[in-house]
């Protein structure tokens, strides 16, 4: 076990040991001063931080809920018995997911693009008049939701479906038999079938979401007026823009705290339902 121990302890272990550390000092460039607790402090009176902590938390409140219930509907749609070639529906809605995070950030701005964009085409083509997908704030936050449900909504369905397919029959035929017609037999037998799927993707996608950097930073560089920038985004900026590695290693733990406290409420809400 040594050798994996030993990578371990140098690739994770000591950079995030040593996050913490330079999150304790003033950095300019190379230079390193002490400054205690003061980055952290710096936190509390950002505008900066406050707005990407807020595009982030709209993102999560948003675009998750969406993605999730739609990946919800799309599992019950191809576990249904009147679906015809399942495998081929299936690989279709989980392709978006092998698709690297680069890559597709680069699709979706190239087809959201305002004057050569196939989105604005199609627009045109119905009557509508184009849109300014990456340019305008709320348009361009509306782009990074619709890049984020399209990657992932496939991934998450695939996850419900597996969950799905372990329920056995009899309990429908159970509720069948107890007149509980389709909606009631969905309430009272899938949902609670889902239930620990439904945890693990809303605590993931929670995670990701929090930690979201690349969609933004590919598909509009966090503008426009820091519309979209994210904590991951700010941070990156700080870092490797401005070369303030304490700070940016502050808000970095910041986010860890915030991860920790919404992964730790939704796990404790789920115990408690169970």
């Amino acid at each position: 076990m040594l050798p994996a121990l030993a990578l371990f302890v140098t690739f994770r272990l000591y950079p995030v040991a040593w996050s913490f550390v330079l999150s304790l000092y003033h950095t300019n460039g190379m230079a390193q001063t002490w400054a205690g607790l003061s980055n952290y402090q710096r936190l509390l009176h950002d505008p900066l931080f406050w707005t990407a902590l807020r595009n982030t938390m709209l993102l999560l409140v948003v675009q998750v809920p969406v993605m999730l219930a739609l990946a919800l509907g799309l599992s019950v749609a191809l576990n249904s018995v009147l679906l015809r070639w399942k495998p081929l529906f299936r690989l279709g809605f989980f392709l978006p997911m092998v698709t690297g995070l680069v890559t597709y950030g680069l699709l979706m701005g190239a087809l959201l693009n305002k004057n050569s964009g196939a989105v604005n085409w199609l627009l045109q083509l119905v009557g509508l008049p184009s849109v300014h997908w990456l340019t305008d704030p709320f348009w361009a936050q509306v782009s990074i939701m619709l890049a984020l449900t399209w990657h992932y909504t496939g991934y998450n369905a695939v996850i419900y479906l597996a969950r799905l397919q372990s329920i056995p029959d009899e309990h429908y035929e159970a509720a069948a038999v107890d007149g509980a017609g389709p909606w009631r037999r969905f309430w009272h037998v899938t949902l609670p079938g889902l239930r620990p799927a439904l945890v693990l993707t809303v605590v993931l996608s929670t995670i990701g979401t929090l930690q979201l950097f690349d969609e933004p930073f590919v598909m509009t560089g966090g503008g426009p007026d820091n519309a979209t920038t994210t904590i991951g985004v700010y941070l990156y900026q700080t870092g490797f823009r401005y070369f303030d590695f304490g700070y940016a290693s502050a808000i970095g733990y910041a986010l860890v705290l915030i991860i920790s406290v919404f992964g730790l409420i939704q796990v404790k809400l789920a115990k408690e339902e169970d």
